[in-house]
């Protein structure tokens, strides 16, 4: 009804405008606001609606997984995807709610062990290894990246003009090193596509800096896998990275 309201009430201002040009500035100021108010509107419906239809298709259908999960969570997985509003995990691999336990942020990336400078990721990780005692960590990579795209396109400087991100995203710098001389003939979005793999690597690479975690693989209780999603064909490509980390010893 509201969203109706303003609707009526931007055309009759835009056909008074045709009419009354002394008008212009006023109306064009007014037609403004009620346009903000209708797209506000407009967010909160779909923020509700999106709720009621969670709860009358999936919610109410399902109650015995919704009791067992206010009892607590036991997730086999943790995740680490991109922002994107295209990637989303529970969409293309049909998580359910309790089996996966997930980070996402800008490029999927996971940077090195620090307690100051990444204390939130590391806060994540540690919960999900040392508390959930999640089975496998999944980075997932994904196809035109706008992330990547910003790590590929940093000058070689290192000169940035943004305040966080392409701080954030030099966390795979070594990735973009290595595409940079590896496929060098290959034109930026090649390129992109490339480093959109090598990340995933890097990330891995990274994990294995929490000692939580290298603990978690050293004893075979944790495994780390490498993904990526091309939503381009709509295809999802797995893959183990070789750490060449060595097996406990025993005595």
């Amino acid at each position: 009804m509201a969203e109706d309201l303003c609707s009526n009430a931007i055309e009759g201002l835009k056909m008074l405008l045709s009419e009354r040009h002394d008008l212009a500035a006023v109306a064009a100021v007014k037609v403004k606001q009620l346009t903000a108010d209708l797209e506000a509107t407009t967010s909160v419906e779909k923020i509700k609606t999106g709720f009621a239809h969670f709860k009358t298709e999936k919610y109410e259908k399902n109650p015995s997984l919704y009791e067992e999960l206010v009892q607590g969570q036991t997730p086999k997985f943790m995740v680490f995807a991109c922002s994107d509003s295209r990637v989303c995990p529970s969409h293309i691999l049909d998580f359910q709610p309790g089996e996966a336990f997930m980070v996402r942020n800008i490029a999927n990336m996971v940077p090195p062990y620090d307690k100051t400078r990444y204390s939130c990721v590391g806060a994540a990780i540690e919960y999900a290894v040392e508390h959930l005692k999640v089975e496998t960590i999944l980075v997932i990579g994904h196809s035109r990246c706008g992330g990547i795209k910003g790590l590929m396109s940093i000058p070689d400087d290192g000169t940035t003009s943004s305040d966080f991100i392409e701080d954030w995203v030099k966390i795979c710098s070594t990735a973009r090193s290595k595409v940079k001389e590896e496929h060098k003939g290959l034109d930026i979005t090649e390129q992109c596509s490339k480093c959109e793999v090598e990340a995933v690597n890097v990330s891995l690479g990274n994990l294995l800096s929490y000692p939580f975690v290298k603990s978690g693989v050293l004893n075979r209780t944790l495994n780390l896998k490498g993904g990526y999603y091309n939503f381009v064909n709509a295809t999802f490509d797995i893959w183990c990275l070789d750490h060449g980390v060595s097996p406990p010893l025993t005595v």
